[in-house]
């Protein structure tokens, strides 16, 4: 995949048949995640942000998907989506980056969840998860 666009790293975390989804400014969900910082480890990036953005800690398994999005007209961002496996407390935090921080049931996923947007790569990162066989021994932390 290219490496001309912007690059975002981000967590499909699941937990007990529910995953986590933040609001963003532009009223769509959002998986936790961001810009790495110069010369940052992709995981290293990921664990910083989802602490940042939810108050939660997370270890970080294998990359699952990676698509470009359109964030907006003609503004393309290279996705790289990890798995990402609870390691503390349930207990999201929202952050001042987002505007709402959800739990939601996997069973509740589609495009649309509380009558706002979530982007079709996204709603397909966390498929490919929920799809994907995994064994203990499989998981990278």
């Amino acid at each position: 995949m290219s490496t001309r666009h912007p690059l975002s790293i981000k967590g499909v975390l699941i937990h007990e048949g529910r995953v986590l989804l933040l609001l963003n400014e532009r009223s769509e969900w959002d998986l936790p995640g961001g810009r790495p910082d110069p010369e940052e480890d992709h995981r290293a990036a990921l664990k910083r942000e989802v602490r940042e953005e939810a108050g939660l800690e997370v270890s970080i398994g294998p990359q699952i998907d990676e698509h470009l999005f359109e964030v907006l007209p003609q503004r393309f961002v290279r996705i790289v989506s990890y798995a990402c496996e609870l390691s503390g407390s349930t207990e999201a935090t929202l952050s001042h980056e987002h505007l709402d921080v959800r739990w939601v049931p996997v069973a509740e996923l589609g495009e649309v969840i509380a009558g706002r947007r979530l982007p079709a790569g996204y709603l397909g990162a966390i498929r490919q998860l929920i799809d994907q066989p995994r064994s203990s021994s499989e998981r990278e932390v």
